[in-house]
């Protein structure tokens, strides 16, 4: 299930940059329905072409986020102890001894 679930997010995560890349930015990008009104109120004019990419990403972006959450659950859903790291005590422990300072070797005259 988990391994079905990875995959459609995958897809989906491909199709989300494929429909944002598709849109027109500012600059132009790589914009569907550029320039030229043919006046008729279709689909993919610049406007209803803008409409449709930009409901299809809100649809993939809401799968995506969907199916983060999904996976989470699951993940949480096997581990042996459903305990919160936040709910375990810290751990004390003993500060560490000072390490005494290291006395340089000096030679003895001969």
């Amino acid at each position: 299930m988990a391994t079905m679930l990875l995959v459609v997010e995958l897809l989906i995560a491909i199709a989300l940059i494929v429909v944002v890349l598709l849109q027109r930015s500012e600059g132009g990008g790589l914009g569907l329905g550029g320039g030229g009104g043919g006046g008729m109120g279709g689909l993919f004019t610049p406007r209803g072409a803008a409409d449709t990419l930009t409901r299809t990403t809100a649809i993939l972006a809401g799968l995506f986020f969907l199916i983060c959450i999904g996976l989470n659950l699951m993940a949480l859903h096997g581990r042996p102890n459903n305990a919160s790291i936040l709910d375990a005590a810290p751990a004390t422990t003993a500060p560490a001894a000072p390490a005494a300072p290291a006395v340089p070797s000096v030679p003895k005259p001969q």
